[in-house]
């Protein structure tokens, strides 16, 4: 953390697209298409010129074959010049997080003043892949020589090879342990003694949090609407169930450890389309253009952890911050903790308050303390919002820095769990 310059680094403004829970199909945007719905608002209502970006980043997973490195393409779709750089960014779930952390470490430095960064994902455009030994078939018929050669082949037809894998789902398998990520939830709960009533009562709240964010016009500010080439306006995350209670999320069976798993579809994110933009900017950007920061990014952290427990990523990444300016749970005002499965919130939130674990693994004299769940996803999370994975990470620091901003908060910490066994997290703080 040591650096030549220490700038202070704010975050000004950002907006981020309705979260749209995938269907059976392609959703009507594609990543970039996203980017820019959610961008151009975003930029049209600023009292700067494009032109003053000094770079564009990008978070993104599935990036798709018509989009190679969606920055670029998101940035000139946008508008800004041809002389502004932008590179996208891949760490699974923490993507829109690591723009974020780039942005703020260029800006603190010293050698950028402002910038746009984001985090794009439709996971309904996600590829539908070959099969390892239909792709080996296809192989030898292009190569096979006359007729004769490829009728030969033709008898190592299958009809398997004409049925896709879903590449999302191999996406969400680690490739070391080969857990799912509802796996590695499940392994938490185990731990931990989450149990599946405990869960879905974390995930009813979530919907109605998020529920009553879209009612009290609390995203009013953040959320943009969406406009589809059809004509359709998507004004809200379609995914929340603002009616959601015991009885129906009790319904659905495990998914991944039937018959006696805690995971479900209904306590788990949802697989969703969005997008979500911040614009980073130094002291001096921010006097030069006249601009009211949201907060102000004080530090941040990532930290690396057994992929079969990556849902500890939270727990790993934040507490180094909270030692490092020696904190207390009752300095932080507001959590954003991207809610992956409800069980594996409910483990990070267990073992900040477990002294062994806090005194073995952390490095605490005793234990972190109880998070105030009232402090905790105040408007809902990713099991109601949904997950874009490239996204979420940036969507969390835009909201709690709203959310702060709302609710006279002094300190905030967004933080991730991500898949192959990493977290993140930043530190924001009001302005002072």
């Amino acid at each position: 953390m040591t650096t030549a310059n220490n700038n202070r680094v704010f975050l000004v403004d950002g907006a981020r697209t309705p979260f749209l829970k995938a269907q059976a199909g392609p959703g009507p945007f594609t990543p970039v298409d996203l980017a820019v719905q959610c961008g151009r608002p975003l930029l049209a209502r600023q009292p700067f010129d494009r032109a003053a970006l000094d770079l564009v980043i990008l978070g993104c997973v599935n990036v798709i074959a018509d989009e190679m490195n969606p920055a670029r393409v998101a940035g000139l779709r946008l508008g800004l010049p041809e002389a502004t750089v932008a590179f996208t960014v891949q760490i699974n779930c923490g993507s829109g997080m690591q723009s974020i952390d780039t942005a703020y470490r260029y800006i603190r430095d010293g050698s950028h003043q402002m910038i746009l960064a984001g985090g794009a994902e439709a996971l309904s455009h996600a590829p539908l892949t070959l099969r390892q030994s239909a792709v080996e078939w296809f192989g030898r018929m292009s190569t096979a020589k006359g007729p004769l050669e490829q009728a030969k082949n033709m008898a190592g037809l299958k009809p398997e090879f004409f049925k896709p894998v879903i590449g999302l789902e191999r996406g969400l398998t680690d490739p070391i342990t080969t857990l799912s990520m509802g796996q590695t939830a499940e392994v938490l709960a185990h731990h931990f003694g989450i149990d599946r009533e405990t869960a879905d009562a974390y995930a009813m709240q979530s919907h109605h949090r998020l529920a009553a964010a879209h009612k009290e016009g609390r995203l009013d500010g953040e959320l943009m609407p969406a406009f589809a080439k059809n004509g359709t306006v998507y004004d809200h995350d379609n995914g929340v169930r603002p009616d959601s209670d015991m009885e129906g999320l009790a319904k659905p069976k495990p998914v991944f450890e039937p018959p006696y798993g805690k995971v479900t579809a209904g306590n788990s994110s949802q697989i969703t389309d969005g997008a979500s933009w911040c614009i980073l900017a130094s002291e001096k950007a921010v006097d030069a253009h006249g601009l009211e920061p949201l907060a102000e990014i004080t530090d941040s952290e990532w930290a690396g952890l057994d992929p079969s427990i990556m849902g500890l990523g939270p727990v790993m990444s934040s507490t180094p911050i909270v030692k490092r300016h020696g904190f207390g749970v009752e300095d932080i005002d507001l959590w954003e903790l991207n809610e992956a499965f409800a069980a594996q919130v409910l483990s990070c939130l267990a073992a900040w308050n477990d002294e062994e674990f806090c005194r073995e693994v952390l490095g605490l004299d005793g234990a972190f303390g109880r998070i105030d769940r009232d402090q905790l996803n105040v408007d809902g999370g990713a099991i109601s919002l949904g997950h874009p994975v490239g996204t979420s990470g940036n969507r969390i620091v835009l909201h709690l820095a709203n959310a702060m901003k709302t609710r006279g908060a002094k300190r905030g910490i967004a933080t991730e769990c991500i898949g192959g066994g990493l977290g993140g997290a930043m530190l924001l703080e009001a302005v002072q």
